[in-house]
């Protein structure tokens, strides 16, 4: 049973229900981020300070990152069907970090050494794409996520598919980015999520959510660029803020990731019962 979240609230704050609902809402963002945050924290202490400890940095995040995992799972803050989601992630991403960091492509390195890799990328490196599965798998759960004006799966499904493949395309094609953009705000316009942080059920528009999402993405990817875990041509000769046409690239990543889950959790659906880590299926439409 994964534990209820209950943050305490002084009385002068609990006495405001907007407050609370806002704490909470904080809180459990936090919460549901605790993969990422660990994983953040990780990458940037290790940068200020790694000791001689005769295993490269990179090496060492990946243990770290697996034992994270593995201690979620033990405590029972992550379920076994959201661990299957995050591994799900971990397999795309590897895959696109194989591309993207080939001889021919260079669109980003990863400047030190280790040993546990594949080709030019460090397994480590698929854990900060699952850090995002794992986000969304768990806000899912904890804010009791449903949909109001979902786009027809399929249209949502070609979009996210169409993004996956746009990024491995763009560099021999036209880049279709801002094209699917396009498209998803028209699929997405007038889908609202609503979410519950505390008592009071709210709701928002969900390409809102989408940016928000992207944005703290891109603030992490530039923490993560300050702290070499990895770096971008342009930051060779020393760090530089990662442009922010990068957001349009996290934006198509969190709405392709969106519907993904949403499409595993319609699947989920139609074999089980809702529970604390499924969704009725007539929460979904």
């Amino acid at each position: 049973m994964i534990p209820r979240l209950t943050p305490y609230l002084p009385g002068s704050l609990a006495r405001y229900p907007r407050w609370r609902e806002f704490i909470y809402f904080v809180f459990k963002q936090a919460w549901a981020c605790i993969f990422g945050g660990l994983l953040l924290f990780g990458i940037i202490a290790t940068r200020l300070w790694y000791p001689e400890i005769g295993i490269s940095r990179y090496d060492f995040l990946f243990f770290y990152a697996v034992t994270i995992q593995i201690a979620l799972l033990i405590f029972k803050l992550e379920s076994w069907r959201e661990m299957g989601v995050i591994l799900l992630f971990h397999l795309m991403a590897t895959a696109m970090e194989l591309f993207k960091t080939s001889e021919g492509i260079g669109s980003w390195s990863y400047p030190e050494d280790s040993i546990i890799r594949v080709g030019n990328v460090p397994l480590f490196a698929g854990f900060m794409y699952s850090a995002v599965g794992s986000y969304l798998a768990r806000a899912w759960r904890i804010f009791d996520f449903s949909f109001v004006g979902f786009p027809p799966l399929w249209f949502a499904g070609a979009i996210a598919l169409l993004a996956y493949l746009n990024f491995f395309t763009h560099h021999y094609m036209p880049d279709l980015r801002v094209a699917l953009i396009l498209a998803g705000v028209v699929a997405f316009a007038k889908t609202t999520i609503h979410f519950t942080p505390k008592d009071r059920p709210l709701r928002m528009n969900l390409l809102l959510g989408f940016c928000l999402v992207a944005f703290f993405i891109w603030i992490a990817e530039n923490l993560g660029t300050f702290a070499r875990a990895w770096q971008y041509p342009n930051q060779e000769n020393g760090w530089q803020f990662v442009h922010l046409s990068k957001f349009s690239a996290w934006y198509l990543l969190i709405q392709l990731s969106f519907v993904l889950v949403y499409a595993l959790r319609r699947f989920e659906s139609t074999f089980h019962d809702r529970s604390d880590d499924s969704v009725h299926a007539s929460r979904i439409p």
